[in-house]
């Protein structure tokens, strides 16, 4: 009789092996994933995305496009095209921290970043650094402080928009160095970035990955990298804790977002497509000082983790006096 049992486990465990794998099925595109970027050409979230869009898009099988859609607090206009598009997989966002800070700057917001939104993938964390228009004369942290105090109200300080990332990091170096400045928004961080080299704003904050250019080329001058850390591929520039403002702390992440209800397994694909991705180009963006988090991999962890930081950039914008219009 035992054997008999034994003999009949395998037949009797197929069907329950075929309905497992009919559980999960494969999702694969059928035509181009379109990326939809919130910012101008240029910027940090742009750069990152468009480093990954070619390696994405052989692992799928098809093209991952990439669509500047500026404009709204917050890149809030291509955040609404995403939220609204179908639920099938081609379509995604791809944003900065500065997805969550919009409900704190937006009294009518035209979705909930949180409930309309699958996440898809992190794209890692970037440090913040401090820039400022090398004909200024500042050269390091105690001169641009008592540069601001001279110049109360006076200053032009270049943001990538209200809500962006640069924006959040911008109002914690301005309560931290309790600084009089005009903050000034422009359509992104590329915009942002090529006012201050002009000489049209007189600083900005910028992720490490996009400003690095511009100060190895001289066109900018570093003065710190937010937080109590130096960035390795900045490795003469000084932390805001070194440099002598430890209170000033601040970082953007990029993540990939789908509308709500796209299927699990489109999020599925999506998600290993990104992470293979990333530890490919892992040499090139460590080049970006684009710093991966293996532990926020997967959907879940991803949602956790945007979850919180909604909570946190929300309290400090409040903090800073900001209020939702």
């Amino acid at each position: 009789m035992r054997r008999r049992i034994l003999l009949l486990a395998p037949a009797l465990l197929a069907p329950a092996a075929a309905a497992a794998g009919q559980a999960a099925p494969r999702w694969t595109p059928s035509r181009p994933v379109r990326a939809i970027v919130p910012f101008a050409p240029g910027g940090a979230t742009d750069v990152v995305a468009r480093v990954l869009s070619e390696t994405v898009g052989t692992i799928l099988g098809q093209p991952l496009v990439i669509e500047n859609r500026p404009g709204g607090a917050a890149g809030l206009i291509g955040s609404e095209a995403v939220a609204k598009a179908a639920p099938d997989g081609h379509t995604i966002l791809i944003h900065s921290n500065a997805h969550v800070i919009a409900p704190a700057l937006v009294s009518r917001m035209p979705f909930d970043v949180l409930a309309d939104f699958a996440s898809v993938a992190h794209l890692g964390r970037i440090p913040q650094v401090l820039v400022v228009n090398p004909r200024l004369p500042i050269t390091d942290m105690q001169s641009l402080l008592a540069w601001l105090r001279a110049n109360a109200g006076r200053v032009n300080f270049a943001s990538a928009g209200i809500g962006s990332a640069n924006h959040l990091a911008s109002e914690v170096f301005r309560a931290a160095a309790r600084a009089e400045v005009q903050m000034v928004h422009y359509r992104g961080g590329g915009p942002a970035m090529q006012a201050v080299i002009a000489g049209e704003a007189h600083m900005c904050v910028d992720p490490v990955a996009s400003a690095v250019g511009h100060i190895r080329g001289g066109t900018v001058r570093a003065i710190a990298v937010a937080g109590e850390t130096r960035s390795a591929v900045l490795p003469d520039v000084p932390s805001a804790s070194e440099a002598g403002l430890p209170a000033w702390s601040a970082a953007a992440w990029l993540a990939a977002f789908a509308p709500a209800r796209t299927p699990p397994a489109a999020i599925a694909t999506l998600n290993a497509a990104f992470n293979e991705a990333m530890q490919r180009l892992e040499p090139r963006l460590t080049e970006l000082a684009v710093e991966r988090r293996p532990e926020l991999a997967t959907p879940e962890a991803l949602t956790e983790f945007v979850r919180q930081d909604a909570a946190r950039s929300q309290r400090v914008l409040r903090e800073a006096g900001v209020q939702p219009e």
